[in-house]
């Protein structure tokens, strides 16, 4: 069987998978096996071994394992994905925080000076009727 390399570099383009090279590694490395692959020919169909009881049990047994340790695998992945969502998303908080504490000093400098003005105003106006 092909080692985990000579998959990535030959089956697998890395751009397109979203892993990179290490976690492919890790990946391909829980498929390799030391059992031949077989196809799903008749000939080879009729010639398979039978196993006993005992055989049976085992190789589900190294199934099962193989197909957790899979899971495990994919759940790590999928928290480590969470994970670097939910710092990105304090990071843009935290932005929009800020950005926020801005806004709401330029209103309140906006508020004083519209109130400055409004008073004038008030004053402009009763001037301009005491000279009627």
């Amino acid at each position: 069987m092909f080692s985990a390399e000579e998959a990535i570099g030959s089956q697998l383009p890395v751009h397109e998978s979203g892993f990179t090279p290490e976690e492919l590694n890790e990946l391909l490395s829980f498929f390799e096996s030391n059992e031949p692959v077989s196809s799903n020919s008749s000939s080879e169909n009729s010639s398979r071994a039978i196993y006993s009881p005992d055989e049976k049990k085992q190789r589900r047994k190294i199934s099962n394992r193989e197909s957790a340790k899979r899971s495990r695998w994919r759940k790590k992945r999928y928290l480590e994905n969470l994970t670097n969502q939910v710092n990105k998303m304090n990071i843009e908080n935290r932005r929009l925080k800020n950005r926020l504490h801005l806004v709401l000093n330029q209103c309140h400098v906006v508020w004083v000076d519209n109130e400055q003005l409004r008073s004038e105003s008030f004053a402009l106006w009763a001037k301009l009727l005491d000279l009627y």
